[in-house]
């Protein structure tokens, strides 16, 4: 594909994005890590980050978010919120999106990165958003971490593809 980096010393990288960078993202990141450390004992051939389409830089993951990935025994306490960029998605094989309207932001924004702008619900063929927790309760915010897990679960093989890792 003409739009891939030279390769084979590149780590396997996928962004995950949602609006401000603090709770679905940073938790996505966060479950992801977890989850290639299970399959792969280790997450050092991966580069995985989170931003927001529409973040401030320098922000922490909310309360609920930091709460809902510790109960899970994951550590968001070093979190801190940064915008998309040109230069950030340069780094990045595969971009994952929490709602329609993230990915068609990047895909209008960054022309040149629409290939790799997916739901995250599109690695297991479906199209459907998950919902912004901000401002509600601790179960919301566990609901959306145990949704998004289910994707990544689901659609590991295929992120696995789309950044060309052999499993």
């Amino acid at each position: 594909m003409a739009h891939k980096s030279s390769a084979a010393n590149r780590k396997r990288s996928v962004l995950f994005v949602c609006s401000a960078n603090q709770c679905r993202s940073p938790m996505a990141m966060a479950l992801f890590t977890d989850l290639v450390q299970q399959n792969h004992g280790q997450t050092s051939e991966w580069q995985i980050a989170s931003a927001g389409c529409w973040a401030i830089s320098g922000l922490p993951a909310t309360r609920n978010a930091i709460e809902t990935m510790r109960s899970r025994g994951l550590d968001l306490d070093d979190h801190r919120s940064q915008p998309v960029t040109e230069s950030l998605l340069n780094q990045f094989e595969l971009v994952l999106c929490m709602e329609i309207d993230h990915k068609a932001t990047l895909r209008r924004n960054f022309p040149e990165h629409a290939y790799k702008v997916y739901l995250l619900s599109e690695m297991t063929d479906n199209k459907q958003e998950i919902d912004d927790p901000v401002g509600r309760s601790t179960q919301t915010y566990h609901s959306t971490a145990q949704e998004i897990s289910r994707y990544l679960e689901s659609g590991f093989q295929k992120i696995c593809q789309l950044t060309n890792l052999k499993i």
